[in-house]
Formats: C-alpha cells, structure tokens, sequence
C-alpha cells in the first residue's frame, strides 16, 4: 500500500478529532445530569440552573452554552420532546396581498385550491392552476392590483408574469413567521430548540427536546397574536335584538329535551341549573343555551357553555337573524371570551362596534414592549407600551369609552382577554394592561407572543410527535443494548471465521465505531432510535467489505500465491475493490434518496446509514490494511480462516441456472399470494400514509385491547386500540377530527380521550398529568402524534417516488456499469420481486403477528434499506461475472454466471448472517417502536439473499442471448 504513512496520520488526527467532538457530549451529559439532580423533577427549575452557568466556562476554554451546542444530539425519541410541522395558511397569505378580496372567482380559486392540491404540490402552485383555469385575472385592482401592490404588478401583467413576484412575497411572509416563531421559542427556555423552513411549502419544523407542557406549548406556538382594541356594545343595546333572534329560533327549531345539568359555584348557576326538569319541551333555543346577563351597563351579554359556543355562533350568523338587525347595531361583531379555570366549560359573549371599514380602531401593531406583571389587586396581567401613534389612539379611545360608560375589548386571536371599563377620562402615554383570570404561566406566554410580534398568517399544526422523557429513556437503553449484543456477536463471529484476520477487522470495525459517532457530532446531525438502528445495521454490512476482500485474498492463496502476494492482490481494482465500490455505490444511492425524501426520525436513519457507509469503506480499505501490513512485517501467519472454517465453501459446483425453473415457480407462487393479500386485505397503512391521531398509552394494569376499543367507537366514531408491547400499553389510533386544526381542537380531543379511558385509569391521575410529560412518568400518554390528511398525501407521494427513484437510479447505473442493460434488468427484477413478498407478507400478517405492522415512513426506510441490502449482494455476482468474462477463455457464458454464483456464496452466506444476527439482536432487544421496522428488513435481507441467487442471475442470464452472451465475452478478451 502506498503513502503508509500519509494513511496512518490522517487516521490518527481523524481519530482524535472524533474524540474531541464526543468529549462536549460526555461534558454536556455530567451537567444535565447535575442540573436534574439539583432541581429534583422541577424541569424550571433545571432549567433556571442551565441557564445561570451558560456563559461560565467549563471545558477547554468553552462555555457551558458551547459545549451544548456541540454535543451529539439525540432525537426526541430518545430525549423526550415535542416535534411538530407548522402550516403557515398561504391561503391566508394570498388574500392578505389581494387586500381580503371578495371576488367570486378569486375567492372560488382559494377554496378549489386546497380542495384539488395533489401530494406534495405546494399551495400557491394548486392557487396559480385554479386561477388559470377560471380564466381569472390576478392583476385587476380588486385582487392582486390594489394599492398595496402597485409598485411591483401592473394592470397589464399576466398570471404567469404576477406569479413569481407572488410567490416571493408568500415566501417572505413565510420567514417572517418563522422568525416570529423563532422569537417565542427563544424566549420559551427550551434547551437545544430547532426550528427550522421546510422548502417552500410555507411548513415550518419545530423540535423541542426535552419539553413538557405539551398544551400550552402548542398554545405559544399557533397562536397569531392578532392583538386587537375594540369598544363594547352593552347588555341593554343589544337585549331586544337577542330577544327577536331567539323569536325567530321558536319558529324554526325542532323542540328538544333539556338535560339535568349540573351545579357550579361561579355566580352563573342559572345558566348551569334546570329551570325545569328533564322532560321539559325546550321553548326558547337561544336563551337555553345563552344565559342573558340581568345587569345593566355590563359589557358581558350572557355566558354558555363552551360546547354550546359553535351552536350559538351558527344561530346568530343565520341569513333570517341577521336581517332583523337594528341600523343601530349594523355594524355588530360577536366574540367568545376566554375561558377561566375555576370554570373551564363556561365562556362569556360580547358584542364589539366595528368601523366602517371592519377593522379595529387599534391593533397589536402599536405595541413596542409587554411584561408579565400583577394588577392592583396583585393578580397576574400583563403591561403593555405603545408607540407614539397608538398613544393618540388609545387616549382618544379611552376618553370616548369613558364618557359613554361601556368597555375596551381586548381581544387576542378573536377571543376577548379582557374588557375593562374606563372610569377616570382619557388615558395618555400608551401604558395599557391585560388583565383578567390568568396564571402566571399565561400571562408570562402572552408577553412573549406579543414581543416577538404577531404571525403574518394563521398558523396550524398539520404534524406532532410528543415523547415523554421516561419513553426517551426505556429507548436509549433498549438501543444500546442491541448494539451491544448485536456488536459483540459480529465481534465473535469475525474471530471465529477469519481467525487473525478477523481480531484486525474488529479493531477496524471499532475505529468505524469511533468515526461514525465523531461524524454525527461534528455535522451536528440528531441521533434518534432508527438512527441508532442504522448504527447497528451499519455494523452487519461493515464487515461486508472485509468479507469481500479476505475471501478475495483466500482464493488467491488457493491458486498459489505468497499472503503478502494474496493480500495486494485483493486490494487492488481487479481484486476485490471494483465490487466493494459498485455494491457501496447501489446502497448509497438508496440512502442518499431516504435523506433527501425522508423527515424526522427517518432521516435520522439515513443520515448514520450515509456516514455509516463512507467510514465502513475507510476502515475496511485502508485501516484493516494497516494492521494486516503491520501484521505481515513481523512475519505473522495470517491464513484469513480457522481449523473449523478453512474447508467451508470451497469447491462447489451447484447448478443455479439449472434450477432457475423451480425458483421462478417458488418466486411466481410467492408474488401471486402476495398480489392476491395486497388486492383483498390490503395494507395497515398507519396515520403517516393516511392521516390521523396516534397515541401510545400505559396503564397501571392490563387492558382489554377489543374492550377500549368499543368505548373510544362511542365517543370518537371510528378508532382502534391495538395492545404495544406488553398488555397494559396500548397504541390508540384514530381519524377524529384529524383535519380540523388549532390547539383548543387537540386539546378537546385528548379531553374526550382522557374522560374514554378514565375508568381504565387511577382515580388520582389528572388530565394534566395523563397528557403532559415528566420524568418518571409511566401511566397516561407516554407517545402521540398527529398526521394531517395534507401531510399524509405528501409523504406517501415521497415514500412512492423515493422506492421508484431508487430503483430507476441504480438500473442506470449498473447498466452503465456493465454496459448491458440485462445486468440492471436483472438487479431490478430482483428488488422488485424482493418488495412485492415483503409487502405481501405485511399484507398477511399485520392481524396476526403480535407486533406493529403499520406502513408507514418507518416501513418505507426499511423498504429502502431492504432494496439497497438486495442489490449489495446482486452486485457482488455481476462483478465476479464480469470478472471471469475478463480472463477466461470460455464461451460458455451459463457455466462461467454458475461458477461466479459459487465462488461468491461464502462473502453472500457470511455477509447475510452477520446482518441478521445484528438484526435479531435489534428486533429482541431493541424496543417495540422498532420491531415492525426490523421485521420488514428481517424479511427483506433473507428474501434478496434468495433473489440475488435465483432470480437476478438468472433473469440476467435468460434475457441475454448466446450470441449477445458470446460477443460479450470476446469484446472482453479483446480489451
């Protein structure tokens, strides 16, 4: 080997730079772990101590927020956190450019849009094919041509001239969210927070490792804060019209029964207490569910119950109620207040007196600074400055509320915060405060919101994962002790085959170890549980090119030659490194196109999958070779087997071609049973694919999975409990109200989840505690997430094209390869008959096995790593083919394919069983998140062994003509 040296110093300062990136991690670990110890649950707490020793130093001249911030990352499903994806509305966006345009058509191509957008189509585009197809003319001044506009679009513009300079302002709407967002998060306090722009989908990812309060988190992160300054209609001027609102609901609705409702100490009992019994035949719809407030001046109109607010929005916004309006009362705008703790079902109506223009005579825009502060009865509220032009307006506010003796409204995303009278003149200077019924948390979050400014547009959770730190934790030990088991068994297995040779290509096999961790700290990339999965994967398919090589230097030594001889030989181009390369170069490429099309915890899979593959062929080709050289120097006997192994494989003369016809009828029964499965039972696809609500819960005793499942049909419509793991964890699935979005819809639904599962539950555990995270949690919510249906259209798009893409991308390459287009045919054939049988088998067996089968992007990973795995193998057979095509003389094209199938089945046999060992270690001991995604790549690896054998060879073979065959093998000879 040349430039020994060079090789070794480079080794060595690779080694050391690994060790100086893993050297934060164990730093940062020592002082989390003290931070936990010293707040003793209290995450604030923790916190506030991380906090305080931020900027103090505390290795090798960095600081503690240094260190962080270099240390090997662990993805939320080892640390515990919150990840979610933000849908900024383009829609919104768009009709805020078109200054709230009300044309017809205009308004129709905004609502077909969403309607008609295919997976993976980004909104705006789905916008512009609508507006074209109406024939709608985006650059009249009643939608893109206002005002606002003028300086960039003209009249005479076309759609297709408009549409980059729209799509230009969406995106710069879109970063300022994302900097608004960015702000809130900052001030949160979450440790190691990352957010970050998902292309131009207007999609922002948030990962928020380590935190806990899931409700009021989502709270933070979607409300707009549209900040608003209304005055307030009071109960008098509004009674009459209520009264002739609920005449009209007497002549229209159907008489129901009231039920018995019960008693709360809050001065509102009537609205909560019958005022007759049960049998009573409702006679006024709207004052049944609206109790009308009795004191006069008052701004507050009446109070309901807060799953009454939708019913009695949708009575007063009726055509008929709406025409008895009052010129007085013209210009009216309805609003729910917020709600209180101590009665939490209960929210207050007001009325609100909008301009003629629709807007409100202040808004948040004039805001330049809030605090969390206490009022003057000592209650948190929160302080608020304003500019010098909101100053004028709020003064002239102010004095006109104060002398007619009604309210300020302020309202923050359409809900009233509070509604203070003014009772001493005009106020000056621009000081204002929220005050109401808060927490101190909330009123801590609603400064926040209002410094880092409002959203340009409404933002929803179409995506979440939460996992709760004691999951994290089960995780990270469940992981690591696959990869201990799994790494200790190749260990083994390498000595007891190879002998001496494999004790050197364990020591390289640690260096791999020690590179594939350095390089996931240095590229500051996020280790998750899959990503520990490619680790171990990794570790089964690293011996692979050793493998290659000492079986490469092993026939060698057979034909003659001296080890030294043997061993330059096998790693040369002609030897062994032409087939290392193509087989690295198909997996690649798979890998390559999981991380681009892959998110979350997928991509974490890929990313150690990549480096996993660049540091295995670093240390096979070149470390291993430092130790066999130093070895060789000292005139070691190295015969690359042992006394029970140095028999194994040799001289055999199967004939594979020969029984290509039994293998295509096992393979044909094999995809027809599976097609048959795939067309009439289908796949379990999971909530990634299409769409819904997943929740892993644990109880303190078993459940009856069928049982839970019953009494959640009987509030949510349609889900499922499936048993996870073992009998008291059970994985809930279902599509309630997936698609309506918002963080009071999220909370609602987990509410209806948690009141369904009650009786399941201790008698003390709360709502808080069932759905929030803490350390040491181990009953309630342990696992949700949530897939919107346009998000599930959008990864089952890029799982489809990433398998297709895969698969077009290496039949090219191997053609060019091997320059015939039956070797990528072939290689094809192969993985796609590898893909069928193993979605079959998902297909058959996801209702009998005892463990997830779902489809999902977890599935498709595997599928990927599965195709990658199979065209490894498939190469390694082509490259020895092509091989003897080079240097023998034979024209017998069939005997030279059945011979490199035999001289290659030791590297496909050790190769294989090195993986599955690794993979069993991973699917026994590895957790149950992981055991489908294992299974599916258990499958995969035992059905490509088979293919690569018997049926991309023979296809290969069967495609190719005698006489294609024999002209191959003399244009060989003849270069």
């Amino acid at each position: 080997m040349q430039n020994k040296g060079l090789i070794k110093f480079f080794a060595i300062l690779f080694a050391l730079v690994c060790i100086y990136q893993l050297s934060f991690t164990f730093v940062a670990n020592g002082i989390s772990e003290d931070a936990k110890t010293f707040a003793k649950g209290d995450f604030t707490k923790e916190l506030r101590y991380l906090d305080s020793i931020g900027k103090e130093t505390v290795f090798l001249g960095k600081t503690y927020n240094e260190v962080r911030d270099n240390q090997l990352q662990k993805g939320l499903d080892l640390e515990g956190g919150l990840n979610v994806i933000l849908q900024i509305s383009v829609k919104d966006i768009l009709s805020g450019l078109a200054n709230d345009s009300k044309n017809v058509a205009f308004v129709k191509a905004l609502n077909d849009a969403k309607t008609n957008q295919r997976g993976n189509q980004d909104y705006i585009d789905a916008f512009f094919i609508e507006a074209n197809n109406a024939n709608l003319k985006l650059a009249s001044s009643d939608i893109f041509g206002n005002k606002n506009l003028d300086e960039v679009i003209k009249f005479d513009m076309t759609n297709a001239q408009i549409e980059p300079i729209i799509k230009q302002k969406v995106i710069e709407s879109v970063e300022s969210a994302f900097g608004v967002l960015r702000k809130r998060i900052d001030q949160f306090g979450v440790t190691q927070p990352n957010i970050q722009m998902l292309g131009n989908s207007g999609r922002i990812l948030v990962e928020l490792p380590g935190a806990k309060d899931v409700d009021r988190i989502k709270k933070l992160l979607q409300g707009t804060a549209k900040l608003e300054f209304w005055e307030t209609y009071k109960i008098e001027e509004v009674a009459n019209y209520l009264i002739s609102a609920n005449e009209v609901l007497k002549k229209t609705e159907v008489a129901i029964k009231d039920e018995v409702k019960d008693k709360v100490s809050t001065g509102i009992d009537s609205l909560l207490t019958d005022k007759a019994d049960s049998t009573q035949v409702q006679s006024n719809p709207l004052f049944e569910k609206l109790q009308i407030t009795q004191q006069q001046g008052l701004s507050v109109l009446g109070y309901a119950k807060v799953t009454d607010t939708a019913l009695i929005g949708g009575y007063l916004r009726r055509s008929d109620i709406v025409s008895n309006l009052p010129n007085a009362l013209s210009n009216i705008k309805f609003v729910w207040g917020k709600t209180d703790e101590k009665t939490p079902d209960i929210v207050e109506l007001y009325a609100l007196k909008r301009g003629r223009d629709g807007k409100a005579p202040i808004s948040g825009g004039v805001i330049v600074d809030a605090r969390d502060t206490f009022d003057q009865l000592g209650k948190p509220a929160v302080s608020m400055q304003m500019n010098g032009t909101g100053a004028k307006e709020w003064e002239k506010l102010t004095g006109k509320v104060s002398q007619q003796g009604n309210a300020i409204a302020i309202v923050l995303d359409n809900i009233v915060y509070s509604a203070p009278g003014v009772s001493r003149g005009a106020i000056s200077g621009g000081q204002s405060e929220i005050s109401g019924n808060f927490t101190l948390n909330e009123t801590k979050d609603l400064a926040n919101i209002l410094r880092a400014g409002k959203l340009p547009a409404e933002a929803k959770i179409v995506q979440s994962e939460v996992v709760g730190p004691s999951l994290g934790k089960e995780s990270v030990r469940s992981g690591m002790l696959s990869f201990i088991i799994g790494f200790s068994l190749v260990l083994l297995w390498m000595v007891v085959y190879y002998g001496k040779a494999g004790f050197y290509a364990n020591l390289a096999l640690l260096v791999n170890i020690l590179f594939i961790f350095g390089a996931l700290a240095s590229f500051g990339a996020v280790l998750t549980l899959p990503g520990i999965a490619g680790i171990v994967l990794t570790i089964g398919m690293a011996v692979d090119a050793n493998v290659i090589i000492y079986e490469r230097a092993k026939e060698e030594l057979d034909s003659g030659k001296t080890v030294e001889e043997a061993v330059n030989y096998a790693y040369t181009w002609k030897g062994a490194m032409s087939s290392i390369v193509d087989a690295n170069v198909t997996t690649f490429i798979t890998a390559l196109i999981l991380f681009v099309l892959g998110t979350g915890p997928i991509k974490g899979f890929a990313t150690t999958l990549l480096i996993g593959i660049i540091t295995s062929l670093i240390t096979a080709i070149f470390i291993t070779r430092i130790f066999l050289d130093w070895s060789l120097s000292r005139n070691e006997k190295i015969a690359f087997s042992t006394s029970i192994t140095k028999n194994w494989f040799k001289n055999l003369n199967f004939d594979f071609l020969g029984k290509r016809k039994i293998a295509y009828v096992i393979s044909g029964t094999l995809i027809v049973l599976s097609l048959v499965s795939l067309f009439t039972k289908g796949l379990n696809q999971g909530v990634d694919f299409v769409g819904g609500r997943t929740y892993q819960v644990r109880f303190d005793k078993a459940v009856s999975a069928p049982q839970v499942t019953d009494e959640l049909v009987a509030v949510f419509g349609s889900a499922e409990a499936k048993v996870f793991g073992n009998d008291n964890q059970l994985k809930i699935t279902t599509k309630y109200k997936v698609e309506e979005e918002g963080e009071e819809i999220d909370k609602e639904v987990a509410n209806t989840l948690f009141d369904a599962l009650k009786k399941h539950l201790p008698a003390d555990l709360t709502y808080e505690k069932f759905v929030n995270s803490y350390d040491g949690k181990n009953i309630g919510i342990m696992q949700s997430s949530k897939v919107s249906g346009t998000i599930s259209k959008d990864i089952k798009t890029n799982s489809i094209w990433a398998v297709l893409g895969s698969l077009f991308v290496v039949f090219l390459y191997l053609m060019m390869s091997f320059r015939k287009w039956q070797f990528g045919l072939g290689a094809v054939a192969a993985v796609a008959h590898d893909v069928i049988i193993v979605l079959g088998i998902f297909s058959f067996f996801y209702t009998i096995l005892p463990f997830n089968m779902e489809i999902d992007q977890a599935f498709i990973a595997a599928i990927l790593t599965v195709i990658g795995y199979s065209l490894n193998d498939t190469v390694i057979v082509f490259d020895r083919v092509r091989e003897y095509l080079d240097y023998n003389s034979s024209s017998d094209f069939k005997g030279l394919v059945n011979k490199a199938l035999n001289t290659t089945l030791s590297r496909t046999i050790n190769t294989s069983a090195t993986t599955l060992v690794v993979l069993l270690a991973i699917f026994f001991f590895g957790g149950d998140s992981v055991k489908g995604f294992v299974f599916a790549i258990l499958v995969g690896i035992l059905v490509g062994t088979y293919s690569s054998l018997f049926v991309a060879t023979p296809v290969m073979n069967d495609t190719m003509s005698d006489k294609e065959a024999k002209k191959m093998a003399e244009f060989k000879k003849e270069e």
